[in-house]
């Protein structure tokens, strides 16, 4: 387990674009609450992912951020089948039926400017995420990411 300084410093270092959710968003983020008509999906990468990997990830072709490795992003879906992808060159995409009332986690690696997605069962992924990732902030809508 890496210590509680390290992962705020690699997400402060990784990318200024993508900035962390306040404490009270990620502990009411971590409460892993949602509404009754719409679903929670959770993605989320290890900090020790490739730090120098970028990807930003969309939902059904809607923005939601750039991910960092640490981090994680709470989406709530409404029901049906979601599409979670990158853009241009970033061919890993993953689709998942969502109900709603429920919690998903989607554990994401980052491999040479490709994303690959993997549904975690409820319990895994729970503590998973609860032991490596900080919460960022979803981008506004307009946001665009940022091209090297």
């Amino acid at each position: 387990m890496l210590p509680a300084f390290i992962v705020p410093l690699a997400l402060l270092s990784g990318c200024a674009s993508t900035p962390q959710g306040t404490r009270e968003r990620d502990a009411e983020a971590k409460e892993f609450v949602t509404h009754p008509a719409t679903a929670a999906i959770y993605v989320y990468r290890s900090p020790l992912d490739q730090p120098g990997a970028d990807t930003v990830l969309y939902v059904d072709h809607r923005l939601v951020g750039s991910t960092l490795p640490g981090g994680f992003f709470r989406v709530d879906a409404n029901p049906g089948k979601r599409r979670l992808h990158g853009i241009a060159h970033d061919q890993g995409v993953l689709e998942i039926e969502v109900r709603p009332g429920e919690i998903y986690f989607v554990a994401l690696t980052v491999l040479e400017g490709t994303s690959r997605y993997v549904a975690r069962p409820t319990g895994i992924g729970r503590a998973e995420l609860l032991d490596c990732c900080v919460l960022l902030e979803n981008w506004a809508p307009g946001q665009r990411p940022l091209l090297r």
